[in-house]
């Protein structure tokens, strides 16, 4: 039994790699050690410094993906999410308790259900595009961060009282500030004490701030005599019962809610920033898919081909691991139980035997095919597949048709962006900046004059 080869230098000098220039780092790993490899690495499993075994392999893939929490559970590699996301969340649950909460959460993410909201993301991202400057250079990445978490406040949380929702706003900001910093994942793998100092007293305090308005926006729902007529994410969840009848509790809600939004918002947000920097870099590309949105012909296959593009290029999150349970082989090597094994979900997505000249941004190269199902895996897979996907893409849709149709843009340098990290997503390093050449009126709604 044996872990795969990886490089050799100290544990610090691989983490700066990976905190610093994480595509480099994964690069110059497979291209020296093959499709999978070991790297020592804070922030993950349950014991701060761990090796890592990492696996761009298709089938190595598959395996962890479709393994049962016997095997290869998840809960034991995000303990340290849990200040944020907390322990009822469905990213840390294993087994029945993950299956009670996914089947409590998948209805309002249903299609029909979800077609319902494209309106309101369409306006809310209407709102954003009137407040963008004309003629000079800005960053889209936190124009897009403000659309989505308008998204998460509006359909999500459902919070109509300007007053309440602005609040909140703040609190949200305040508290993914201190997570969205690169040196984040460093600190998640710190003890959360050092004898009497706490190191994340101050990122407690923001997300407790912003537990206070999340517990009395749920108290406040549960008594609205209109509950059964919202449709918002969190009234549907309000009334949702699981096989025995039961309902989620305040606790349960309130962990659910907290994951779609630290896992919805900032990573939305990046891949819609990146879809418009490879679009500034594929002058071709952008000019067909402007043209193909403002003729509003119906058809969406070149965006949908340009959304599963940008998502094999930057994929929302590089990696999902596992902590093992019990021993497996592994692309032809034995690990131990206890190992912390993750899909490098980065590298997969680069493989040349399934996309060739993988490093090139190709939307065509989904027209014709459908995305391969270990090869293509930007929501993860198996079991664990991300709740919110067809949420995540549906919205990005929305907000590049909407975008698109009335906004000229054009990149505000000619060097393409490299990566940055913020906190466990890879962002585009300057934000995808633009300039707003030309803005069309908005389109009236049907009756209006």
């Amino acid at each position: 039994m044996g872990l795969p080869p990886g490089p050799s230098r100290p544990m610090l000098a691989q983490m700066a790699g990976w905190v610093m220039r994480p595509d480099a780092f994964l690069t110059g790993c497979q291209r020296r050690y093959g499709d999978s490899f070991t790297v020592r690495l804070l922030g993950f499993g349950e014991g701060g410094a761990t090796r890592v075994v990492l696996t761009c392999d298709p089938a190595a893939i598959k395996l962890l993906f479709t393994a049962g929490p016997e095997v290869a559970p998840v809960g034991a590699s995000r303990q340290s999410l849990a200040p944020l996301f907390g322990r009822r969340s469905v990213l840390l649950l294993d087994g029945k308790p993950h299956l009670r909460q996914r089947r409590l959460m998948l209805p309002p993410f249903h299609g029909d259900r979800m077609a319902g909201y494209g309106g309101l993301i369409a306006q809310i991202a209407e709102e954003e595009l009137e407040r963008w400057p004309l003629r000079k250079p800005f960053a889209l990445q936190p124009r897009m961060q403000e659309i989505t978490l308008e998204v998460i406040l509006r359909v999500v949380f459902g919070v109509e009282d300007l007053e309440r929702r602005g609040e909140l706003r703040r609190r949200i900001k305040r508290a993914l500030d201190v997570i969205s910093n690169p040196l984040a994942e460093l600190l998640v793998g710190l003890p959360a004490r050092i004898g009497p100092l706490n190191l994340r007293a101050g990122f407690e305090r923001r997300v407790a701030e912003v537990d206070e308005l999340l517990f009395d926006e749920i108290a406040r729902r549960r008594v609205d005599p209109a509950l059964a007529e919202r449709e918002d994410i969190l009234s549907l969840l309000l009334a949702a019962r699981d096989e025995h009848g039961e309902a989620i509790t305040d606790a349960e809600l309130r962990d659910q809610l907290v994951t779609l939004l630290a896992a919805g918002h900032e990573t939305t947000a990046t891949a819609l920033a990146w879809t418009f920097e490879h679009l500034f870099r594929r002058l071709d590309a952008h000019e067909r898919l402007v043209a193909e949105i403002r003729d509003g012909d119906g058809d969406d296959a070149f965006l949908e081909a340009v959304i599963r593009e940008t998502l094999r290029l930057r994929p929302p999150l590089p990696v999902a691991d596992r902590t093992l349970a019990a021993p497996i082989e592994l692309d032809g090597h034995e690990l131990p139980g206890g190992t912390v094994a993750a899909a490098c979900i980065y590298l997969a997505h680069r493989r040349p035997d399934l996309y060739p000249d993988p490093d090139a941004f190709l939307p065509e190269r989904f027209l014709d095919r459908a995305p391969e199902t270990y090869g293509w895996v930007p929501f993860g897979g198996g079991i664990r597949r991300c709740l919110g996907a067809a949420f995540a893409t549906f919205e990005m849709k929305t907000v590049l048709k909407t975008v698109l149709a009335r906004a000229a843009l054009r990149p505000a340098s000619a060097r393409a962006e490299s990566i940055r990290r913020r906190a466990i997503v890879l962002a585009p390093r300057h934000g995808a900046r633009a300039v707003l050449t030309a803005r069309a009126p908005a389109r009236q709604p049907p009756g209006e004059v």
